[in-house]
């Protein structure tokens, strides 16, 4: 179960539940993310349209993610509304609790690297990532991108910064960027085969500090695609501009010339 720093939703939060009971006038899903909190969708506040039958809508078991209308903790529960989400809200908010979900798993992990169970890590550093970074994923992603000085630096403590650090590193796969350009090159010169070739090899040397992949194919002489694959946009597009300077400056000292096309995403 994921867990939120925080006792109770806000109203208007997106909550996700899971129905356990389900009656004529209105349905309970336990939260997914507020231990030992509940939902109630009201029959009226399940679909926008007339509903005969509510299980035709609700069944127990499924998962649902419906938005906060009233925080009522004398009752026990909030009370939730099924309709007024829209389904991209919906999908985004599943798809970040499924994130979430991992996450936990990643602390768990991490605990147990230091004999300590799932809720000594929520206890001790555990709500304190969400404070600082928004939720415990971003903690993870940090300290893949970054490593354990990230967490560090923000009170986290050694031994826990390490921990989290190794299992983000193991687990956590840095975003792919591929972008794409094309030069068009060529030479008259009667080694001109040679020149082209010495020009592509030129584009695709890339300095050894830097991590970025660039690739060379052939569309169709003159013209030439350049393909770089990153873990940064920024650096992605320095790289290619700098493989098409790099290939095109080659060309030129033969006395030939090329030009550079940057192609849209």
């Amino acid at each position: 179960m994921v867990r939120k720093s925080q006792e109770w939703p806000d109203e208007g939060e997106l909550i996700v539940g899971t129905v356990y009971k389900v009656l004529n006038y209105g349905a309970f899903a336990k939260l997914e993310e507020y231990q030992g909190k509940e939902a109630f969708i009201h029959i009226s506040e399940v679909s926008s349209g007339w509903v005969k039958n509510i299980r035709d809508h609700v069944r127990e078991n499924q998962k649902i993610v419906c938005r906060v209308l009233r925080v009522n903790p004398k009752k026990g529960h909030v009370d939730a509304s099924l309709k007024r989400i829209r389904e991209d809200q919906r999908t985004k908010k599943i798809q970040h609790w499924k994130i979430e979900q991992k996450a936990e798993k990643f602390l768990e992990l991490s605990a147990k690297s230091l004999d300590k169970n799932l809720d000594e890590a929520y206890d001790e550093v555990g709500y304190e990532l969400m404070d600082i970074f928004g939720d415990v994923y971003g903690a993870f992603e940090a300290a893949s991108d970054e490593g354990a000085e990230s967490l560090t630096e923000e009170g986290i403590p050694q031994d826990w910064a390490d921990a989290i650090t190794e299992v983000a590193k193991k687990n956590i796969t840095p975003p792919e960027v591929h972008i794409n350009g094309y030069v068009d090159i060529e030479t008259f010169v009667p080694d001109g085969v040679d020149v082209i070739i010495a020009a592509l090899k030129a584009a695709e040397d890339n300095d050894e500090d830097e991590e970025e992949e660039i690739k060379v194919q052939c569309v169709g002489a003159p013209r030439y695609r350049i393909t770089v694959k990153s873990t940064d946009y920024i650096l992605a597009e320095k790289a290619l501009k700098a493989a098409a300077e790099r290939c095109i400056a080659v060309v030129e000292e033969s006395g030939g010339n090329g030009s550079f096309l940057r192609e849209l995403d």
